[in-house]
């Protein structure tokens, strides 16, 4: 990428001093014949453009800054309000919140392009407390709920991987090098206005240039072509290999090929396909799940579609294309609500409805959805007491990679969030109380302080809410509690930024109100605190880092030190836990297990350290960690947390399930 974007920048810098010295004349000819340029002008010239495409790049990147609601925005996407009451919506909502809490991360703005039929689309922003997931009308009005989820999980892998960072980086780059091609366009309009001519120089020795900004103006068109080239270029060789890895990352998120590669069959065999017909989407294409523009193979940002579905199902024949296709002519609404074999608008192929009632078999892409057999226990979720056998390397290997046991497990959860809830956390005006109740302590002379903290800092009408919402807020399952707090940030952080600030503040405040912190107030103080703060300022919100762990050992060992006495309940299983911790991650260093004091604010301290290192070493303190916590083989659901806020703090989302569930 970046060897594309130096020819490129080197091509136009080229191309715009020959046009500015052809246009006004500026070389001369010696008598010789040869032609003698200014050395000057050409430098000035060279620098001028050269500063054009980074003030545009500069401008570019800045707009953005916004994070990936900013992107769909800037396409005219309609914002899906939390509490939606469009069916159609709603279960996309409920699609995506499934992965965000299977994921381990909060669930995003959602959008949808209400004015494209075509199927595609996208995920944006720099992290995944700022991400927005875009889809258009084709995919509510066309996939059923098994293909909605490929796609979803697919645009899920892109969240999780970085690609969304680099995406949306790319295109704050690419805009400095497409500039030139808008300023001719200027230009142009200009030209047509004055009549196209300019005056060079000044008394005697002005000249009308008649035809001159006529000429910069095609001039500039034209040369804009070539930063149109190479940005289609540059944005091509980024996306294929990474949209490949979107799909392996859907199949392994559902367990089953048949969503996203009906879906993809749907792309192929449908007029509508996955071009974007009323937005200029060019500059988002290396973010769409499907090709928004037909261009060449040669700026294709995706691989084939043929090859895309035949790497899924390898025995694919393209007459299924015509078999959809025909299927698809004959449309009906379900007579069920949420049919999952319908699309999210209900519609579905009259054959696939006729086949159900008849017992006939249907052809690809039109089964009905599989109801996941329970993942976190046989008869429901968890007791707080269950533990959970796991080991450091494969905890170590989930950051970022869910699979089909955490979407399954997720639903679960979700199902367990009473509907009351469930309503607050989507409801703009109650999402604020709801985490503010969750934060509450539910009995003893701390729940008062805390509600004392709650009046000060917000209005009458807040703490009543918080009442009302604490009766079922004490009935939750304790394993309820993370996810429900992530299914509230979109419309949380929908509230002002000085009020996003006040409740970070307010909930640190909560948790030292009786003078001790217990470990379930600091996770859900923890995690709003990151996802909020990241959500305020998406583009600083996350910097990869380039320490080392033995740079921050004494961050690690105080991190690693609390896991172990919050995850034993004598000192000689914590301080075997520490050692074994610091031999995974720091192998060959001494030192000794000694307990923390006052530890949140040393703890704080630790974990903005720690998000600066590497990913290897990030890595490696995950490992050591979580060899720390499973000592005794075991983890209970509270550990699980805590070892899931840290992550979180790191930047390196921990799925919801960890190994393999059983039952004690």
């Amino acid at each position: 990428m970046v060897v594309l974007f130096v020819l490129a920048v080197l091509a136009i810098v080229a191309a715009v001093d020959a046009l500015i010295f052809v246009v006004f004349g500026l070389a001369s000819s010696n008598p010789d014949g040869s032609v003698q340029v200014p050395l000057q002008t050409l430098i000035a010239v060279s620098l001028g453009v050269i500063g054009v495409i980074a003030l545009a790049s500069m401008y570019r990147s800045a707009s953005l800054r916004g994070g990936g609601g900013a992107v769909a925005r800037g396409l005219h996407a309609t914002p899906v309000p939390p509490d939606t009451n469009n069916p159609a919506w709603r279960r996309l909502r409920n699609v995506i919140e499934e992965v965000a809490i299977a994921a381990g991360v909060p669930v995003p703005e959602i959008y949808v392009l209400e004015q494209e039929p075509g199927i595609n689309a996208f995920a944006a922003g720099y992290s995944p407390s700022d991400a927005a997931i875009c889809v258009t009308q084709g995919c509510l009005e066309t996939l059923n709920r098994d293909e909605l989820q490929g796609v979803i999980a697919h645009e899920y892998s892109h969240v999780l991987n970085g690609d969304m960072r680099l995406n949306i980086r790319l295109m704050g780059v690419v805009f400095g090098i497409v500039v030139l091609s808008v300023i001719g366009r200027q230009l142009l309009n200009a030209a047509f206005w004055t009549g196209g001519s300019i005056g060079v120089g000044g008394g005697r020795g002005r000249r009308d240039n008649g035809n001159a900004l006529w000429a910069i103006g095609l001039g500039l068109l034209v040369i804009g072509g070539i930063g149109v080239f190479f940005a289609r270029l540059i944005k091509a060789s980024v996306a294929r290999s990474r949209e490949t890895l979107a799909d392996a990352s859907a199949v392994q998120f559902t367990r089953q090929t048949t969503g996203i590669s009906g879906a993809l069959k749907k792309i192929g065999a449908l007029e509508v396909g996955s071009q974007f017909t009323q937005v200029h989407g060019e500059e988002v294409s290396h973010m769409l799940f499907g090709e928004g523009h037909n261009w060449s193979a040669l700026f294709a940002t995706h691989p084939p579609l043929e090859q895309r579905i035949r790497a899924l199902e390898p025995g694919f024949n393209v007459a299924e294309f015509e078999l959809i296709a025909k299927r698809w002519q004959s449309l009906v609404r379900s007579p069920h609500g949420d049919d999952p074999r319908a699309s999210a608008t209900g519609l579905m192929p009259r054959e696939i409805l006729m086949a159900t009632v008849t017992g006939a078999a249907v052809v690809s892409g039109a089964a009905p959805a599989v109801a996941a057999a329970p993942i976190l226990s046989s008869t429901g979720l968890p007791s707080a007491d269950t533990r959970t056998p796991i080991a450091a390397a494969a905890v170590a290997a989930q950051v970022g990679q869910a699979d089909h046991a955490d979407f399954a497990a997720a639903a679960q959860v979700r199902n367990a969030v009473p509907d009351e809830l469930t309503a607050a956390a989507r409801s703009p005006q109650q999402a604020l109380p709801l985490v503010l109740a969750l934060a509450l302590a539910m009995e003893g002379a701390a729940r008062a302080q805390q509600a004392q903290l709650i009046a000060q800092a917000f209005a009458t009408p807040v703490a009543e809410a918080v009442g009302v919402l604490v009766p079922a807020v004490a009935r939750l399952h304790p394993l309820t509690r993370l996810p429900l707090a992530a299914m509230a940030f979109p419309a949380l952080r929908r509230r002002p930024r000085a009020e996003i600030e006040k409740l970070v503040t307010t909930l640190a405040q909560m948790a030292h109100a009786d003078g001790e912190v217990a470990l379930d107030e600091y996770c859900l103080a923890t995690l709003v605190r990151v996802q909020a703060l990241d959500a305020l300022d998406p583009a600083r919100g996350f910097v990869a880092g380039s320490r080392k762990l033995i740079d921050c050992k004494d961050q690690a060992l105080l991190v690693l030190a609390l896991l172990a006495e919050f995850g034993h309940d004598d000192a000689v299983g914590a301080a075997r836990a520490f050692q074994l911790g610091m031999q995974e991650m720091l192998p060959g260093l001494g030192a000794s297990y000694v307990p923390p004091g006052d530890w949140q604010a040393q703890l704080d301290v630790a974990l903005a350290q720690l998000d600066r290192l590497a990913p290897a070493g990030k890595e490696l303190l995950v490992r050591g960690l979580t060899r720390a916590v499973r000592e005794d083989g075991q983890v209970r659901v509270a550990e699980a947390e805590l070892l899931r806020v840290v992550c979180a703090a790191l930047h390196c989302p921990l799925p919801l399930v960890l190994g393999e569930p059983q039952v004690a």
